[in-house]
């Protein structure tokens, strides 16, 4: 079975955030990645509780560290910069990298990571006007570590086969899980794409 996470943007919701983390938590996602780089900390901190109180272990952090361990969040997720500098690592199950080549993929690896993001893989409107690195990008992260690799980037119900083929062990969504009418029924389609 192929891992789905999703990974937030709550600027992008067309219903409330608390609504459709609610929805999305009760779909079959892998994880939450609670992608909120514009707020405080103490913003933050207070969402993710919010997220939390849905997601409950599904609640992957996003770069703010000790948000995670006020939270007692076991899952955290890095930039390489913040990665490279990350210091309790044994207070984390989970321990997520973003990645943009085969080198920071090995890094990752080397640092600690449980699994890491290679990206964007396909053109996406959250990048726009930069192209995808594309699949052989993808195959080439896949075959370099021994961990879990997700794909990101304008992945759907129309490529996801392609990227497990390719070597990854799961995708992670974004603007279509913050968008869609129904978030179980969108994870639903996206599973039985996968061949």
């Amino acid at each position: 079975m192929c891992d789905i996470i999703c990974v937030t943007n709550r600027k992008l919701c067309t219903e409330s955030f608390a609504k459709r983390i609610e929805k999305i938590a009760a779909a079959d996602v892998s994880g939450i990645i609670l992608r909120e780089k514009d707020l405080s900390v103490m913003e933050y901190e207070q969402l993710a509780g919010d997220v939390m109180h849905y997601a409950g272990s599904k609640l992957i952090i996003h770069s703010y560290e000790q948000a995670a361990k006020t939270l007692h969040c076991k899952r955290i997720h890095l930039p390489m910069h913040i990665l490279r500098t990350l210091g309790d690592r044994e207070c984390f199950q989970k321990i997520g990298a973003s990645c943009h080549s085969v080198d920071e993929a090995k890094e990752a690896e080397s640092l600690g990571c449980t699994y890491i993001t290679a990206g964007h893989i396909f053109d996406t409107d959250c990048k726009k006007g930069l192209p995808g690195r594309g699949l052989e990008f993808l195959r080439d992260v896949c075959k370099s570590v021994n961990i879990p690799v997700y794909a990101i980037g304008g992945i759907t119900k129309d490529n996801i086969s392609s990227v497990i083929e390719a070597g990854a062990g799961g995708v992670c969504v974004m603007s279509s899980l913050m968008t869609c009418g129904d978030p179980k029924e969108y994870i639903s389609q996206l599973r039985s794409a996968v061949k």
